[in-house]
């Protein structure tokens, strides 16, 4: 079997592309490097296997390649390529989130039509619902992104859906809730608390850290995916959430401190447009059809991605 990741130099692609890698099967990864990020961190997620005989590697821009030549042979792609962020998704930068969130889903579904795949798993956000007080967040609850990203998101996981609908193409969206470890991007919020506090750095606090985030460890991300390409169902929707259904964000900085062992010094910042307030998964329709379960526990999960990024800074 031949497994397609885009952005499989990523968080979450690179982690995926190594599991795929030590279970034996062909990968293909596709990857722009765009400027979100320096390049030499993305290079770092993908050194180690860049020389497997099973692994191909593409540097290119999905918009501009011939993407049914780029499928052909292709049995499951994992389409995790996206323009992160949500307090960068605002005025003229949406333009960015548009091209690369729905103009290239929708060509990669288009060129899907007739490819024969066997399963398209897009990588969907929990941005999608948006403020709201009905917790756990549930698949069916009402969708009222808050963010110009989550709406992107949507609208993505919308092309899915009717991509599935009108031609058959067989999609599942996974909806990932806050993933973090191994790999995490450095905008990421956890990335740069622990960095901040290795390096004796102020860790900076958006709002007042009551607010609260059902956590994923990246591992569980990559478990779903799998999960999820090798499931029966298409046109489906899931969350994938972590352990445990909301963490607060000053008890997730606690538990970091004690684990590096030493304290951090706060500073608060107001509330950054676009981000809510609390999120938590409810994953039972996960778990009831594909199977999925978190594994990874939170403070097994910031232990680890400590140690990664202790390699770093």
């Amino acid at each position: 079997m031949i497994h397609l990741i885009t952005g499989v130099a990523g968080f979450i692609g690179s982690n995926l592309a190594k599991e795929l890698l030590v279970r034996g099967e062909e990968v293909i990864g596709i990857d722009c490097f765009t400027d979100y990020y320096p390049r030499y961190l993305k290079e770092k997620n993908i050194k180690d296997i860049i020389e497997d005989e099973n692994f191909e590697f593409i540097e290119a821009d999905l918009l501009e390649l011939d993407l049914r030549e780029l499928l052909s042979g292709v049995d499951y792609v994992y389409h995790q390529a996206a323009q992160a962020g949500v307090r960068a998704s605002w005025g003229k930068n949406f333009d960015i989130y548009t091209d690369n969130n729905i103009r290239v889903t929708q060509k990669l579904l288009e060129a899907a039509k007739d490819s024969g795949i066997l399963k398209f798993v897009y990588a969907s956000s929990s941005s999608v619902y948006g403020d709201t007080d009905e917790l756990p967040m549930k698949e069916t609850n009402r969708l009222q992104p808050v963010s110009p990203y989550g709406v992107s998101k949507l609208a993505a996981e919308h092309l899915c859906y009717l991509y599935w609908k009108n031609f058959g193409v067989p999609t599942v969206s996974l909806r990932y809730f806050t993933v973090f470890g191994e790999g995490q991007r450095p905008d990421m919020a956890f990335h740069i608390f622990i960095r901040d506090i290795l390096t004796g750095e102020p860790v900076r606090v958006f709002g007042d850290g009551r607010q609260s985030r059902n956590f994923t460890h990246v591992s569980d991300i990559v478990r779903a995916n799998l999960l999820a390409a090798t499931s029966e169902v298409a046109g489906e929707v899931f969350n994938i959430g972590g352990d445990g259904e909301g963490i607060l964000l000053i008890d997730a900085i606690r538990m970091i401190e004690d684990i590096i062992g030493q304290k951090a010094e706060i500073e608060y910042k107001p509330v950054a447009k676009g981000d809510v307030r609390h999120t938590a998964a409810d994953c039972n329709r996960a778990k009831e059809v594909l199977g999925y379960e978190p594994v990874v526990s939170f403070k097994e999960g910031l232990t680890r991605e400590i140690e990664w990024l202790k390699e770093i800074y």
